[in-house]
């Protein structure tokens, strides 16, 4: 009672004893930049949206989204092989004016000329290779369909477990801000009693380092969570939209009593997990290796077809209208001479026009202009006026009989890489299944850790009211109080923890099964 009347005797005398301090008495501490309410936040993000986001804009999701494609062209691209292929060339060339030699000391000058041509060629080949390789492209289809599943689930706990941390360290901040008010009360109280001679100036200063440490301590929570909100962004592949401290977190997690069963959770993951989908369809692309590589002792049927022209263009008409022109002469000199011939012996018959039989006007001398235009016109087919050649195919069937063991080989080497996928799926299953395992049991442990945290929280509070109330009461100390108050704070701290080391458990107990379990 005495007590209790003396506190009321120290509440009406504070504003005189306050007056009546010197300079060297402590005044009470204004309020820091660290106790200002927080801006109003101007973006709100959602777990679902910070998740829609991320799978549009993730610079790594995105990454292995673009396997996609090639997977799909190898599939077309092995059915394409089953059909004939087929290809069209064009050429165009020219080669410069000579003399070719025939011998004898007879040589003769060539002209110039322009030469261009085409093919169109069909190529067709079947063996074991060509009807192994749509089995093997479309099970790397799959794996590399499974290998994107797996991104978008190691994406979701990514993003989650991020998330979770933004809102755990925005629970710090919480915990923190309520460390600073209370040890502003302390300070306030711890100065009220100096003023009126029942505390030390000793007490007064612990109290201000008390207030100090806990504004630091706010400041760098603060700290923390923008650094938090920021990793998040980053990780969903954009730019913060707003300044970060006025983004919010709008989910929250509610603590749940787990119902997952292990026997389920590893017969789930056998099945559903993405990693080791993938392998196995790997495993029978693997297989295909193998059937592969044996067709190669059988035979392998080959089909070739083509098309083709050319063209043959003379730059030097005067030359080719020369040579036809001795030419002719060399037919009408030997065409007279026939005639001659068959008068002197009078055999008879019909006398021929001999330059006009070989193009030539009278007397020889030039060639009829019908003539030399139509050499002309012959010699102008370049580039397109093509000379079509024959139609060529061929059609081979061969089996090698021997090949030095490389077929062998190969079909050893494919083997071999088949039992390393065999080997691959065991390894990845029984990593998943311990993965599995080892999650429920954090989960559980997470969850029980809950109920410890919380307990030690009362606790300490507790402890706190009942320091606080000796402090005021005078039988206390201001130590007593200042560790009371840290237990307190670390007590919060450590529930906020557990709390969201459970969610977190959770996410990564999903991201080990391969699929969301909420």
């Amino acid at each position: 009672m005495n007590r209790w009347l003396g506190l009321l005797a120290l509440a009406s005398i504070v504003p005189a004893a306050a007056a009546a301090q010197d300079t060297t008495a402590v005044r009470r501490s204004d309020t820091t930049a660290a106790l200002r309410p927080a801006p109003a936040p101007t973006v709100s993000l959602s777990l679902a949206e910070a998740l829609g986001q991320a799978r549009s804009t993730s610079p790594t999701y995105r990454q292995t989204l673009n396997d996609a494609a090639p997977a799909r062209w190898g599939v077309r691209n092995a059915y394409g092989n089953l059909l004939p292929s087929a290809s069209v060339s064009g050429d165009l060339g020219y080669i410069g004016s000579g003399q070719s030699n025939f011998g004898g000391g007879f040589v003769r000058p060539t002209s110039a000329f322009l030469t261009s041509g085409y093919s169109l060629g069909v190529f067709w080949q079947l063996d074991g290779r060509v009807l192994s390789a749509p089995g093997q492209q479309k099970a790397l289809q799959r794996a590399t369909e499974e290998d994107i599943g797996g991104a978008g689930i190691a994406l979701q706990a990514e993003i989650t477990t991020q998330y979770l941390n933004a809102l755990q360290t925005a629970a710090q901040v919480g915990v923190a801000r309520q460390q600073v008010l209370r040890n502003a009360d302390f300070l306030a109280l711890a100065n009220a009693r100096y003023e009126v001679g029942q505390a030390t100036l000793l007490d007064v200063r612990q109290a201000q380092v008390a207030k100090g440490q806990s504004d630091v301590a706010l400041l760098r929570a603060a700290q923390a969570n923008n650094e938090a909100k920021l990793d998040l962004i980053r990780r969903m592949g954009v730019e913060p939209p707003a300044p970060v401290d006025q983004i919010a977190l709008t989910d929250s997690f509610p603590v749940q009593a787990p119902e997952f069963q292990l026997a389920a959770l590893l017969s789930l993951a056998d099945e559903q997990n993405p990693t080791l989908r993938s392998l196995k369809a790997r495993q029978t692309a693997a297989t295909w290796s193998v059937r592969a590589a044996r067709s190669e002792f059988l035979p392998t049927l080959q089909l070739q077809a083509g098309w083709s022209g050319f063209t043959q263009q003379f730059t030097d008409e005067s030359l080719l209208l020369g040579e036809t022109l001795t030419s002719a002469q060399g037919q009408a000199a030997e065409c007279q001479y026939d005639n001659q011939v068959r008068t002197a012996l009078n055999l008879g018959g019909q006398v021929q026009n001999c330059f006009g039989a070989a193009g030539l006007s009278d007397g020889g001398g030039v060639l009829l202009d019908p003539v030399a235009q139509g050499i002309r016109d012959a010699n102008d087919v370049f580039p397109f006026s093509y000379t079509g050649q024959p139609f060529r195919a061929n059609l081979t069937v061969s089996l090698p009989i021997f090949t030095g063991f490389g077929r062998s080989l190969r079909v050893s080497e494919a083997r071999a890489l088949e039992q390393d996928a065999d080997e691959d799926v065991r390894a990845r299953r029984l990593q998943v299944r311990s993965e599995v395992h080892a999650r429920y049991l954090g989960l559980q442990t997470s969850f029980q850790a809950i109920a410890v945290q919380q307990d030690n929280r009362q606790a300490a509070r507790d402890q706190l009211r009942l320091a606080q109330d000796r402090y005021r009461l005078g039988a206390g100390t201001s130590l007593e109080v200042s560790d009371a108050q840290n237990s307190v704070q670390q007590a919060e701290g450590d529930y906020v923890t557990a709390v969201y080391d459970y969610h977190k458990a959770v996410a990564a107990l999903e991201a080990a099964v391969g699929r969301q379990l909420r």
